[in-house]
């Protein structure tokens, strides 16, 4: 185990700091506004609606953590980061990184959640009722999933495949990317119907609506549209409990023609529970923002998909972020 130090503990217990001054400067669209070009505190104060006293405090956070810069009496962003942090952009992250301020508040009742095993937050953003909210999870899964969305399509062999079904696939980052790599395929977003709008915006950007189609429904309650070559589930069982998520799973290999490939993606678990680190605080992050949500090991991964009927299961080796990681089977 590591040798921790005061010094060190402390910094960890203080890392908050700097990720709330990014997120404040995320929804105040401060980078936005840099983007047409350096501005002074008071013309930022005006444009942004903000104190003037305050902003200052929060640009010389910036500055300190070096996005910011001051030259000549105005603000100039980093170069670096305008493309991933200007609304404007479409490199934009920000999406995500203002679903992470949504989410902070329940982190912060960690404990009260760990003592109950309830979350620490009344609704998952996934059922808000809020569309600001709604759009920074759907559209920040969207910036997190196009990054490494190009490695999973390039590794999987969907020749002679013709249908795949995005099961929970909230803004359609797969369906688009799978449709791009392989020109015969068809595809079905299948999520709740908030999403739809989210969703259909994704799928135009691209030019893919006469190639892909929306269906709303509950994964858990409707049945999924039949007759699909491919099901992919990716980042969706995590906001189920054990019995929901083996269901789901059951729900989407009977969508398969005999044959058919199911696709799963999640964080996972080591099997010994030891990490690795990512996973193990992701599944900390359901148990405060879901109703029974977790992290699955890959042996629990493993025989949901063999209960489902699945057999051929396995876990190709590619190169996605910490923890990440895909298992196929054939159904």
């Amino acid at each position: 185990m590591k040798e921790w130090t005061a010094p060190e503990l402390l910094r960890l217990s203080g890392s908050y700091w700097p990720c709330c001054a990014v997120q404040a400067a995320v929804q105040l669209d401060l980078f936005t506004a840099l983007a047409n070009g350096p501005r002074t505190e008071e013309q930022l104060a005006v444009e942004l609606g903000c104190d003037l006293r305050a902003l200052r405090m929060l640009v010389t956070a910036l500055a300190a953590l070096e996005f910011l810069d001051r030259q000549g009496g105005a603000v100039l962003a980093s170069p670096s980061v305008l493309p991933y942090l200007a609304a404007t952009s479409p490199e934009y992250v920000g999406f995500v990184i203002r679903h992470h301020a949504h989410i902070m508040p329940a982190w912060t009742r960690l404990a009260e959640s760990v003592r109950s095993g309830r979350p620490g937050r009344e609704q998952s953003p996934v059922h808000t009722e809020n569309e600001a909210e709604r759009e920074a999870f759907l559209m920040g899964m969207f910036n997190v999933a196009r990054h490494q969305a190009e490695t999973i399509v390039n590794a999987l062999d969907l020749a002679g495949r013709s249908r795949l079904i995005d099961v929970g696939g909230g803004p359609g980052t797969y369906a688009v990317y799978f449709c791009l790599h392989n020109p015969d395929l068809r595809a079905t977003i299948f999520d709740l119907p908030t999403s739809e709008r989210f969703a259909r915006g994704v799928v135009e950007r691209y030019n893919l609506a006469d190639r892909i189609e929306f269906v709303g429904g509950d994964f858990l309650q409707d049945e999924l549209p039949k007759g699909q070559d491919v099901a992919w589930l990716s980042q969706v069982l995590h906001g189920e409990g054990p019995e929901s998520a083996a269901r789901l799973v059951k729900n989407a290999a009977a969508c398969l023609r005999p044959g058919g490939l199911l696709g799963i993606q999640e964080f996972v678990i080591d099997n010994d529970r030891a990490g690795p680190a990512h996973s193990a605080l992701f599944s900390l992050n359901m148990l405060v923002g879901t109703d029974g949500g977790q992290a699955y090991t890959l042996d629990e991964i493993r025989t949901m998909l063999e209960n489902a009927g699945a057999r051929d299961i396995r876990s190709p080796d590619l190169v996605l972020p910490p923890g990440c990681r895909v298992v196929l089977g054939t159904v």
